[in-house]
């Protein structure tokens, strides 16, 4: 492993030190075969809990992101624009350039306990994943999940690591004391879409094995299915081989949602749709002439189809909401067919 200081002055296209209110910024690159060509950028940053913008779509209001830019390398992450904030690439640079806030339990800790906290929702993993691979490495979300539970703070995370399984315990002892929801992403089960389009992440079918491992220990997971992208995912075929995956994995919902090519996510996915599917390259510049989301129409026409799988299949869909709440309920003997001993409201 290499490391160096930076000051802000120093490399401030790299990292913006001024940003996290670090006097210092560690850089290190680490020469081991799972992260080899990934660069860490640890900072001290000035705030965890971030406000959601009033005009954005999502259902809450309070984020928590440990990290910033993901080894996932998902071609089309919508987050891809917040590396653009560091001046840093939003293309190979997000996938390789890491910021991690390494005080981020002992900022969230703080928050929790000032006056003018009121135990909002606080929502994980929805700009990059707080369970990506360099979590192993630094580890803190169990501080982040330590701080949450001793507030009796609710919370919910969605995920595609399967780093999260390393947490159940504190997740029941939270989930004993405040909301808690769970939600695992799963936009298809192609495995050669996959290894394309999610290079970095656990394969579908491993992601399902949380979900398994997490029915088993009695915590309902719900089942983001997302991306579904068009003329790659969305045959019927495709739509109900992954509805009937994710019921047999034990999901208590599954939600879709039509991919969404945002400012940056949107130049790169179209680079690798043009290396991988040129033929499709016209098609998307039709759906998504007016902007960054699908149309209405489709949609309307994605929500449906999987609604009625998901209805085939024995689990309820679930609106495009935070993911499922968890609260404790009386003990009850398992049994492999009701992994109910926590119950979803």
């Amino acid at each position: 492993m290499r490391w160096e200081n930076l000051t802000a002055d120093q490399d401030r296209s790299r990292v913006d030190a001024a940003l996290f209110g670090a006097d210092t910024v560690v850089t290190r690159t680490v020469d081991t075969p799972e992260f080899r060509g990934v660069t860490f950028h640890e900072v001290r940053a000035r705030s965890i809990v971030n406000r959601v913008p009033g005009a954005s779509r999502m259902p809450f209001e309070w984020t928590v992101n440990p990290y910033r830019g993901c080894t996932h390398a998902c071609v089309y992450c919508f987050a891809r624009s917040t590396h653009g904030y560091l001046d840093l690439d939003t293309g190979i640079g997000f996938d390789t350039q890491i910021v991690v806030k390494v005080n981020a339990p002992e900022l969230l800790r703080q928050r929790l306990a000032s006056r003018s906290w009121r135990g909002e929702h606080i929502a994980m993993g929805t700009n990059v994943d707080c369970y990506q691979r360099a979590e192993g490495r630094y580890r803190l979300m169990p501080g982040v999940l330590a701080a949450l539970r001793d507030h009796a703070n609710p919370f919910s995370i969605l995920t595609k690591g399967t780093l999260i399984l390393r947490d159940l315990d504190l997740l029941r002892q939270a989930a004993e004391v405040t909301d808690v929801g769970v939600s695992v992403s799963v936009g298809f089960t192609d495995p050669d879409l996959w290894r394309t389009v999610e290079p970095g992440t656990p394969a579908p079918e491993r992601r399902l094995d949380v979900v398994r491992a997490l029915a088993a220990q009695g915590i309902g997971c719900g089942v983001l299915m997302a991306p579904v992208i068009p003329f790659l995912s969305d045959g019927p075929d495709q739509l109900r081989a992954t509805v009937r995956a994710v019921a047999e994995a034990g999901a208590t919902s599954v939600t879709p949602l039509a991919l969404h090519l945002r400012p940056g996510a949107r130049e790169w996915f179209t680079a690798w749709l043009a290396r991988h599917h040129p033929h499709l390259v016209r098609r998307y510049e039709r759906l998504y002439a007016d902007g960054a989301y699908a149309p209405k129409w489709y949609q309307r026409r994605i929500t449906r189809q999987v609604h009625e799988l998901a209805r085939e299949y024995g689990i309820g869909p679930a609106r495009a909401e935070l993911p499922r709440r968890i609260r404790p309920a009386a003990p009850t003997p398992p049994r492999m067919t009701e992994p109910t001993q926590l119950t979803l409201i």
